[in-house]
């Protein structure tokens, strides 16, 4: 037991005698479901994934994106970085800092927090949203049924990187298997995003705001970006609206070609008839340690919507 913290993501910091620092982090889970009304889900998995450690000392780290015929990666693996997930810096943790400046308090949940909610209706009935703020791009069958359930109660989505959920993987105690996209397996991820991984490359530019998106009114007010104008500077990897996207999603604004033509990243927003609201960023850190003050405004816009049907924040 650790006590009565909130909860949160937490570092133990290991000092040795030589002098040498390093760090193991792990997931303070709430004392309930629903503790608060917004659920923060960090990708435990896709941290181990990218965690190209040497555990049998054969000089290649046990990972997929170490060695193509790989297919397996074992959990609870101490992550290189003194201990931090390569991830977590770049992507997790500017949000962690705007909560916390903010002053907004959530629960936050792992993979396997979310893998061990029963259904999307329970999901449902202890949060009003859930925030995906990493690069969610591995979960299992069940995380990916109650996360869709959870929308199709009504349940509010928030993507804030891009390429989620695109690959499913099975766990066997302590070792998850990579098996296939989720969109070969008839599932494409854009039915439940709103957009899809559609490519990566290190080239990033500006946002364009696009005319046309009802959603654009609150999502920029106040921000002074009208259509046309650029923001932010987003990449690495896109998303982009495919044949699967629901009906009626709009497009709020994007990186044109960023790869190539075709390659275009794309923010979006979509609502479902059950009431659920879903929005995407469509591409890598629209939110920084240092953000501009209008992405500052932008998210919190979008949290005020999305928490209390635009009326006032939580």
């Amino acid at each position: 037991m650790v006590g009565d913290w909130p909860s949160g993501v937490y570092f133990v910091r290991l000092a040795s005698t030589n002098g040498r620092v390093g760090f193991a982090p792990f997931i303070v889970r709430p004392r309930f479901l629903g503790e608060h009304r917004v659920a923060v889900v960090l990708p435990t998995l896709t941290w181990q994934a990218y965690n190209l450690r040497d555990d049998d000392g054969d000089g290649v780290g046990n990972s997929w994106y170490a060695r193509w015929n790989i297919h397996t990666v074992r959990l609870g693996r101490p992550f290189l970085n003194r201990g931090v997930p390569y991830n977590f810096r770049r992507y997790d943790l500017p949000f962690l800092h705007w909560l916390s400046a903010r002053g907004k308090h959530v629960d936050v949940l792992s993979d396997a927090d979310l893998d061990a909610v029963p259904d999307g209706w329970t999901l449902a009935l202890d949060y009003d949203l859930v925030v995906f703020p990493g690069h969610h791009e591995y979960v299992t069958t069940h995380e990916y049924d109650v996360t869709e359930g959870y929308r199709d109660y009504g349940g509010n989505l928030i993507f804030l990187y891009s390429n989620n959920f695109f690959w499913q993987v099975v766990q066997h105690g302590s070792v998850i298997r990579r098996t296939e996209p989720w969109r070969d397996l008839g599932r494409p991820e854009a039915a439940l995003v709103g957009v899809q991984y559609r490519g990566s490359n290190l080239k990033t530019a500006p946002w364009r705001v696009l005319p046309g998106a009802p959603a654009a009114a609150w999502l920029f007010a106040g921000t002074g970006l009208v259509p046309g104008d650029l923001f932010g500077c987003g990449g690495i990897e896109v998303d982009k609206t495919a044949p699967s996207s629901p009906r009626g999603i709009q497009v709020l604004a994007e990186i044109p070609n960023l790869f190539g033509p075709g390659f275009t990243a794309q923010m979006s927003y979509y609502e479902t008839p059950a009431g659920a609201r879903v929005f995407a960023a469509g591409a890598f850190r629209l939110l920084t340690l240092h953000p501009t003050p209008q992405i500052s405004r932008m998210l919190e816009n979008l949290w005020i919507h999305m928490t209390s049907d635009g009326l006032g924040a939580v």
